[in-house]
């Protein structure tokens, strides 16, 4: 029997999915303990159809809720927009529709770059499937989105259906370059956008680098620390970006520098580090460094600075709240090239988290 849904229903009539379900639970009451969403057969959904016939009027808004599966037809009969590739720019409304595949892109090599990051965001390949991908037509609307005030639309898409994610706005940087496959398998430019979410469901999307498919804890994913090698710390030649871009600079990896001299101190005292990839959601995060004999989660930082240390307090938190819900022991600490101001060493020490900074003999540990 066919079924259809309030997300379905919306978007053909242009009403909100709350005034759809309002109007639902006015008729028939509350949904049973255990069901999820409505699902109406062809009379209730006429029902529905007639009663808000004629009552839509206004302006067309974006009604779909994260989550929402409809089929990817549905939304451009209702807003509009090119039905093919994966950028959309509907007339109907002043949205920018993002589709992704990533069963599909997998299959040309894209979901080496593609996929959600450790920090939340969400790298996602431009449109172009030969030569070089340039700002033109969707992949120029995607890049100036948030100068033009537009909202970015997410959805994943699997066959003729897709499912609505959440909405996003470009990050700092919006884009970056990376060498990808075309089609045939040659390598050429491509542009990898920097999605950050404002209102989205991430678990629907999957982790940077393919997906770890559902439901694997992290005890299947990462059973045991894996061995820690010392980072490469040497200055690197990291191409420009932006749209302010001005060719290629130097970055130099202050941070990793202070990374390998922590975890080679630590060798040499007895109590070698450890990698720790941890599972949050859909997404693979790994603190820089694991310290199985004290369960230490290090986050280092290349700076004492007060910006840089509340950046490490907000992430060192998060690592050993995952770490502890997968069974690690775990204590979290901040690792310094020097001390910080005294008020943030206080702050630490009140929210548990030890201080590491460099020393005339290696590191030590900050007195609360």
């Amino acid at each position: 029997m066919p079924i259809a849904t309030p997300a379905q229903l919306s978007l053909e009539l242009s009403v909100s999915q709350k005034r759809i379900r309002d109007y639902l639970r006015d008729l028939y009451g509350t949904l049973p303990d255990g069901v999820t969403r409505w699902e109406l057969d062809d009379k209730q959904a006429n029902l529905v159809r007639s009663h808000f016939a004629g009552l839509a009027g206004g302006a067309v808004e974006w009604t779909l809720e994260p989550g929402d599966t409809v089929r990817r037809r549905e939304i451009h009969a209702a807003y509009g927009g090119q039905q093919q590739g994966g950028i959309s720019t509907p007339t109907r409304i002043p949205d920018i529709l993002v589709f992704t595949d990533p069963e599909k892109g997998a299959r040309y090599g894209y979901d080496v770059f593609e996929g959600l990051r450790e920090d939340g965001t969400y790298a996602y390949t431009g449109e172009g499937q030969y030569g070089h991908q340039e700002f033109v037509r969707g992949n120029r609307a995607l890049r100036d989105a948030n100068i033009n005030g537009r909202t970015i639309r997410l959805l994943r898409t699997k066959g003729v259906n897709a499912t609505y994610v959440g909405a996003f706005t470009t990050g700092n940087p919006t884009y970056m370059f990376e060498t990808i496959p075309d089609v045939d398998g040659h390598p050429r430019k491509g542009i990898i956008f920097n999605l950050e979410p404002l209102e989205a469901n991430l678990e629907l999307l999957p982790a940077y680098g393919g997906d770890l498919g559902p439901g694997v804890p992290v005890a299947d994913y990462a059973a045991h620390p894996v061995q820690w090698t010392p980072p490469e710390y040497s200055d690197i030649i990291v191409p420009g970006g932006d749209v302010s871009d001005t060719g290629d600079r130097v970055v130099t990896r202050a941070e990793f520098e202070l990374q390998s001299d922590f975890g080679n101190w630590l060798r040499d005292r007895g109590t070698p580090p450890a990698r720790l990839p941890l599972r949050a959601g859909t997404a693979v995060l790994e603190p820089d460094l694991y310290v199985p004999a004290r369960g230490w989660i290090v986050e280092a930082k290349r700076s004492s600075a007060r910006g840089h240390v509340r950046t490490a307090i907000g992430q060192v938190l998060d690592y050993t709240h995952i770490a502890a819900k997968s069974g690690y022991q775990a204590s979290p600490v901040v690792l310094l090239p020097g001390r910080p101001e005294q008020d943030l060493v206080e702050l630490m020490t009140d929210l548990g988290i030890a201080v590491v900074v460099r020393s005339s003999e290696g590191f030590r540990e900050l007195e609360p």
